[in-house]
């Protein structure tokens, strides 16, 4: 009797989870969202609104303090589901192997009009600083750095590249690196003081109005045309959008846009929100997205997404 009573256990299993199925339910393996957050501000701000999302449809996201080397082995292991930080080209060198190998895939650009280059302080452009090929001259007032942000961060790789290179005349040239708030603690010390500084800068960051910066230019060959011009991608371990394809479809249409991230940002760094409830009172007040990042995306349990998520923040 033991092999039958397994047997009809076995087929009574499998009947409830093509049942789920069915009903447009996601597998419950899927419903916890492992994702990265290397500290960088814009990606706390995306990472946020996306974790209103999926609470809100049921899913829980557990998002891991990481490096961005770090995060990609983590997406090639399969402990990091998806991570909505890929910069390019700034992380091509980085990204490259692991998109050869197949370990990673590229799902979706999540952001466009971004930027990603050397910046200084306008009262530094004002004294003739307006490209790379202008630092060298003037060594001196920079004390020969470049201030960056964590270390292995692909940027500064793309720096240390460049001193490498003595592109520009550079070569005797010393990288800082700290984090992004170590970074912009210097920026605020030397602006404060009227001292020159060069240092990574982009946008959608509130560094572009909390300061009045003037991107240079001439790096194109190491950090992209158009001032570092970037394209933010979201990128997932392989197969994932497979394995879970309801919140995979929702993460191939989820887009973001610079005034959006900006408002998040300027929330949390300017008037002390917390990063959640700012995540959420973004999303208030732009419900007009909502409509193009739940086509089609349902509850983990396989309701309606768009009601589900309208309810939680009360908009229609």
């Amino acid at each position: 009797m033991k092999p039958f009573f397994k047997q009809a256990l076995s087929g009574l299993t499998l009947l409830c989870a093509a049942t789920a199925f069915a009903s447009g339910a996601e597998a419950p393996s899927c419903t916890q969202v492992n994702m990265a957050g290397p500290g960088w501000t814009d990606i706390d701000a995306t990472n946020a609104m996306t974790g209103v999302l999926l609470k809100a449809l049921g899913y829980k996201q557990n998002v891991a303090n990481l490096s961005v080397p770090i995060t990609y082995q983590g997406l090639k292991k399969g402990q990091i589901d998806v991570f909505l930080g890929n910069w390019m080209p700034a992380q091509a060198p980085v990204v490259k192997p692991f998109e050869e190998e197949k370990s990673i895939e590229v799902v979706h650009p999540n952001l466009s009009n971004a930027k990603f280059t050397l910046a200084v302080p306008d009262y530094v452009a004002a004294a003739g600083i307006h490209s790379f090929a202008d630092l060298a001259k003037h060594a001196d007032q920079f004390d020969s750095k470049i201030y960056g942000i964590e270390p292995g961060a692909p940027a500064n790789q793309n720096i240390k590249k460049m001193v490498d290179d003595k592109a520009f005349g550079l070569g005797n040239w010393k990288l800082v690196e700290s984090s992004e708030t170590g970074m912009l603690t210097q920026v605020e010390r030397a602006v404060r003081e009227k001292k020159w500084i060069v240092f990574l800068g982009w946008e959608p960051h509130l560094m572009n109005t909390k300061f009045r910066l003037t991107y240079l230019d001439g790096g194109d060959k190491y950090f992209g045309p158009n001032y570092g011009g970037a394209t933010v991608n979201t990128v997932a371990r392989s197969g994932y959008a497979e394995q879970c394809p309801n919140v995979g479809r929702l993460f191939r249409q989820l887009t973001f846009n610079v005034d959006l991230e900006n408002g998040v940002i300027t929330d949390v760094l300017e008037k002390k929100t917390g990063v959640d409830a700012a995540a959420t009172e973004a999303l208030k007040r732009h419900p007009e997205l909502l409509k193009t990042w739940l086509d089609g995306v349902t509850t983990a349990s396989g309701g309606n997404g768009l009601q589900a998520v309208q309810n939680a923040l009360g908009v229609k």
